[in-house]
């Protein structure tokens, strides 16, 4: 297409960085053969590269060479959150993007592996004031990386947000150092009975004074978990542990919460009908509380007629006005009359219930 009049302005230096969906897109939507689709890909960074100044994000998903063309240091050197995705790049492209990166808030990595180690921590090691690393592996990583571990530490007056997709990304002694995190997630995947152990006994020692959010997936550590937010100083607003074999010591979790997190507006958490006496004190103390959600890991109670009742009576009487979302398990049985009673009681607020 040939334009007969120059554009009024520059089009493209208002443009966000494209997302490597949306070049596929553009591409997609241009009729030409299959051996011109990488020539066309490679245009279309290169106009993004050359005309955006200053870009604040990056997706880094494909196998183009960014950091070559024209304009790469201007476009890139003030980017503030990046995602990478390992499978596209090589340990001297991330060593490049060191040279050119060094103000990043956010490091979100995905299928990290152990060949491209080298790379990943000069960019890590560049930040001035990296604030939130997300980490993810691949499959093919079988141990912890004490060298990557170090690297974070390095970052650790800085780091707020750290997010492991498993408990060996980092050796677990580590855990103990990171005092400055306000939001912690961590993933377990199946891991040996091992590695699970000591990772516990790390997290028990482990202090985040600051926290604000504690995320834990795959891993049953009630115990030490209501142990790490007792050494807290009552900032916590979220707690969600999710997808758990065992829910030993669950009622210990909750009485931790209701003790010293005062502030907390989301909990979503395992319980068992034992636990129920707990759930009171957390109403009662936690009245800024807007979603909660308590799960069981018993899809039924055959002996227990009604059991859910009690929990019901104690969300009747004691439920803050701040609390607006409720999800309770289904496998505890509930009268038809509480149940009555309970819709009832909160007829008139803007309750979601599930």
């Amino acid at each position: 297409m040939i334009l007969l009049k120059p554009l009024l302005f520059n089009y493209i230096n208002f443009c966000e960085f494209p997302s490597n969906e949306i070049v596929n897109d553009i591409i997609k939507s241009v009729e030409c053969k299959h051996d011109k689709r990488n020539l066309l890909e490679q245009e279309v960074y290169k106009l993004f590269i050359s005309q955006c100044k200053n870009i604040k994000e990056l997706h880094w998903c494909t196998l183009q060479p960014l950091l070559s063309f024209p304009g790469a240091l201007t476009c890139f050197s003030q980017i503030r959150s990046l995602f990478i995705n390992i499978n596209f790049v090589n340990s001297n492209d991330l060593y490049e993007m060191a040279r050119f990166c060094k103000n990043l808030n956010v490091l979100y990595i995905v299928n990290y592996s152990q060949n491209h180690p080298a790379g990943l921590i000069s960019l890590i090691d560049a930040q001035r004031n990296l604030k939130s690393i997300i980490l993810y592996y691949n499959t093919n990583v079988k141990k912890n990386h004490t060298e990557l571990g170090k690297a974070l530490l390095r970052k650790n007056n800085t780091l707020e947000y750290l997010e492991l997709g498993s408990i060996c990304l980092i050796p677990p002694s580590f855990l103990t150092s990171f005092n400055n995190l306000k939001s912690i997630t961590i993933y377990n995947c199946e891991k040996s009975k091992d590695e699970i152990k000591e990772f516990q006994q790390y997290l028990n020692i482990s202090e985040f004074p600051g926290l604000e959010s504690l995320n834990v997936h795959g891993l049953s550590c009630f115990k030490e978990l209501a142990t790490l937010i007792e050494k807290t100083k009552g900032n916590i607003l979220q707690v969600i542990i999710d997808d758990v074999k065992t829910v030993e010591n669950s009622g210990m979790l909750i009485k931790s919460i209701s003790n010293n997190c005062p502030k907390i507006k989301r909990l979503f958490t395992y319980i068992e009908p034992k636990d129920f006496i707990y759930i009171k004190s957390l109403l009662t103390n936690c009245k800024n509380l807007n979603e909660i959600y308590l799960n069981s890991l018993n899809t039924f109670y055959d002996n227990d007629d009604n059991i859910g009742d009690e929990l019901l009576n104690i969300l009747i009487e004691f439920s803050p006005k701040s609390l607006n979302y409720i999800k309770i398990d289904e496998g505890w049985k509930y009268s038809i009359e509480t149940y009555k009673r309970f819709f009832e009681t909160n007829c008139d607020k803007n309750l979601t219930i599930s």
